[in-house]
């Protein structure tokens, strides 16, 4: 992997400046600044020939100080709290405390850092949830060293990155949600009643009788529903419920 020069390190700056197209006008002395400044990094990986290849990369480039190294979640919210790092590259898979609940504590506690997980995850759901708890950056392992300088350049900036090869995924996945969320809301209160009670395991009889209308209402109903919805039987409305919230699982609801 090779280096940058200060010139593409300097394009990087400005890259993580294009907000929808447009460039956020600043002057040219203010990104020499913000290159010149040093950037106080923490490396968070439970593998030490990790965390060491990629401090042996950071630590050539003149910007980038490395502060510390963790090997677990624990270790890592300690060292943020002693440190005071500007970034935390944070590995997902780690023991004792993961690199999502390390997150969630730096995110609670509004810990003074920015935080890009640097991971073997590319599945969606890993995305999805990291963006939910509030990380700054999400990039792979695979990536190459200018997309991981890219990645600090443009969260420490004050943006957010994501790995360009993941978007595609991360568009569909809002796609869909919006979808979804469309769907739930043209349901009716009577219908959301009963999609809750198919979802724990009621049959029309009881439904019937626990909304005091008449089973040919409920049928109605349950026709309505797989429309909107979009499946074509119970099975599939009880997952959509559980899936989005409709309804939680619980014990109590198994039969």
């Amino acid at each position: 992997l090779h280096l940058l020069s200060r010139r593409q390190r300097q394009m990087c700056i400005r890259d993580s400046n294009y907000i929808d197209g447009k460039f956020n006008r600043k002057s040219e002395e203010r990104y020499i600044e913000e290159v010149e400044m040093a950037v106080n990094i923490l490396l968070a990986d439970d593998h030490r020939m990790v965390r060491e290849g990629i401090r042996y990369l950071l630590e050539n480039v003149p910007e980038f100080n490395v502060v510390g190294e963790a090997a677990d979640g624990y270790e890592c919210i300690s060292l943020v709290n002693k440190t005071k790092p500007n970034i935390v590259l944070l590995d997902i898979d780690m023991p004792d405390m993961n690199g999502m609940e390390a997150l969630r504590v730096i995110k609670e506690q509004k810990m003074i850092c920015k935080v890009i997980m640097l991971t073997r995850h590319n599945e969606i759901d890993y995305l999805m949830k990291a963006l939910e708890i509030g990380c700054d950056g999400y990039i792979l392992k695979e990536s190459s060293f200018e997309t991981l300088l890219k990645a600090i350049f443009k969260v420490y900036s004050g943006n957010n990155y994501i790995e360009p090869n993941l978007m595609p995924l991360l568009n569909a996945n809002l796609e869909e949600k919006s979808n979804i969320k469309k769907r739930i809301s043209e349901l009716t209160k009577r219908e959301i009643d009963v999609l809750k009670m198919i979802a724990s395991g009621a049959f029309n009889k009881e439904i019937a009788s626990t909304l005091n209308i008449s089973e040919r209402t409920v049928k109605n109903h349950i026709s309505n529903i797989f429309k909107k919805i979009q499946v074509s039987d119970r099975t599939q409305a009880a997952v959509f419920a559980i899936k989005n919230g409709i309804i939680t699982v619980s014990y109590t609801h198994l039969r």
